[in-house]
């Protein structure tokens, strides 16, 4: 039995603070399906709190002003507390979403801090100030902080994605309103404690767990200088209209639909097992998942055969339980989601062949076995729309060409992933996919490199100095045609 959670205040500024409304968010176990916390539900009020203490704090506060290694320093502290709580990260987390224990210490908290990590490094290096010798005289180009940030985070991946947000913004003198999901906003209470204890000061940052018509007010405010979204294409679309009514800067990392592709000289058991972890990673709520697998004509009975045995081996149960690999979906309307997709999918021609319905002994949960379609064109809406379900598609293709274009025929454009026996082969394969990131012969994602989609997969990037690079404004002095200056770059 997990216990009750409930919290009564509000993380504003770096203080707990009684919310303004009396609205509160009920968490729900997604593995019992009963109630296992609460928090409060941030008002318009709330919001309007948190972005007054935060443009004070930018404006007037010591943040922005403090060294790099004065920021450094901080962050790294939250850093090091979330690797001493990374367990009780995980099982929140797991509780709340579903995602598979295991996945979660990994994923969940060990993840963000290895974000953490990466954004200090690239921090270090980042040239914010250097000296260019322009058309018309010399130039210093500057790189300064971008203000008052609004970080919107999903469900899935909480800390992950907080993590990718907070790191390049408070590194680089930002302050943060962090909106967390109302499926999931215990583990964000944790993160409070954490960063009030690290020293961030007053102003610095807030967490407003709320609904979609409260981030909407707070993606829309005056206050703020700049959004950066995680979570679906509608969303996004939606947090872009709103944003521009102030030209708020955005950044938007949205869905995917991408293809893993077996080419014909690959060893089919290396492949598959690399494969599997990624197509249904985090019970296939995971927006990099390769949710298309793209086998050749030639061996597709072979890679067929080996996938639907691995998705049939799967371990489905309780999230909670260490040998669990798929946990439950995060809520009643993403598990009815997979199986309407499931449906459409029969209905449309695809063939299942590993699950396709509740797994058997779990009546209780939402829970959809982990399930396989063969036979599917790349036209079907199994293997055009984002599911973010346990369903994968397994499409044949002809020859080489046909796979590049299969591939890139899609709305969205966030990973992917080639599986050949020559290397080489495979980076050249990699060059002609039209995604924001692409991994040849692993799955993984380098935080020292940038991520973001093509296409409908969003706007901007995270992680590496590609990702610094959107929480800073980038400011040309001029300067006097006999000026002269010996200090190259300097830092923050």
């Amino acid at each position: 039995m997990t216990e009750l959670v409930e919290h009564g205040k509000l993380f504003i500024g770096g203080e707990w603070t009684d919310p303004l409304g009396t609205d509160t968010i009920r968490i729900v176990s997604p593995h019992t399906e009963q109630v296992i916390g609460s928090v409060p539900h941030a008002s318009k009020a709330d919001v309007d709190r948190a972005v007054a203490v935060a443009r004070k704090a930018f404006d007037e506060g010591p943040w922005p002003r403090m060294t790099l290694d004065e920021r450094i320093a901080v962050v790294s502290r939250i850093k090091d507390a979330i690797a001493v709580r990374h367990e009780e990260i995980a099982r929140s987390i797991s509780s709340q979403n579903g995602s598979p224990y295991s996945w979660s210490v990994l994923a969940q908290a060990l993840g963000p801090m290895m974000v953490y990590d990466a954004a200090i490094t690239v921090a270090r290096a980042y040239p914010y100030e250097e000296h260019r010798q322009g058309v018309l005289g010399p130039i210093l180009v500057r790189r300064e902080p971008v203000g008052v940030v609004a970080a919107v985070i999903p469900w899935n991946v909480p800390q992950f994605v907080a993590a990718a947000k907070l790191a390049p913004a408070l590194l680089t003198g930002s302050t943060v309103i962090l909106k967390p999901s109302p499926e999931a906003p215990l583990d964000s209470y944790i993160l409070a404690d954490i960063a009030r204890e690290a020293g961030l000061p007053e102003g610095v940052l807030s967490i407003l767990p709320a609904d979609r018509e409260v981030s909407e007010y707070l993606v829309g405010h005056p206050g703020i200088d700049k959004v950066s979204f995680t979570g679906s294409v509608a969303a996004g679309k939606r947090v872009m209209e709103v944003a521009a009514r102030n030209l708020t800067r955005v950044t938007l990392e949205l869905g995917g639909k991408s293809a893993a592709v077996v080419l014909p000289d690959a060893d089919v058991a290396t492949a598959v097992a690399g494969i599997v972890p990624a197509a249904w990673m985090n019970n296939g709520q995971a927006c990099v998942a390769q949710t298309r697998i793209l086998a050749p004509r030639s061996r597709y009975e072979e890679v067929a055969e080996a996938l639907a045995e691995a998705a049939g081996a799967l371990v489905v149960g309780d999230p909670l339980d260490p040998a669990t690999q798929l946990g439950p979906l995060v809520a009643e309307r993403q598990r009815q989601r997979s199986l309407d997709y499931i449906r459409i999918g029969q209905e449309e021609g695809a063939k299942v062949l590993a699950g396709g319905g509740r797994p058997a002994g779990l009546e209780q949960g939402w829970y959809v076995e982990p399930t396989l379609f063969g036979d599917v064109d790349n036209s079907m809406r199994i293997a055009r729309e984002e599911i973010f379900g346990p369903v994968v598609c397994l499409i044949p293709y002809g020859d080489e060409a046909e796979a590049v274009r299969v591939a890139n025929d899609s709305d969205f454009g966030l990973s992917g992933s080639v599986w050949t026996a020559d290397v080489e082969r495979g980076i050249d394969f990699a060059r002609r996919i039209r995604t924001g990131t692409f991994n040849v012969n692993t799955f993984s994602l380098d935080m020292l490199g940038p991520f973001g989609g093509y296409k409908n997969s969003g706007l901007g990037r995270e992680f590496g100095p590609e990702g610094l690079s959107e929480y800073l404004e980038h400011k040309m002095i001029h300067l006097p045609a006999t000026y002269s200056s010996g200090a190259g770059e300097a830092g923050a």
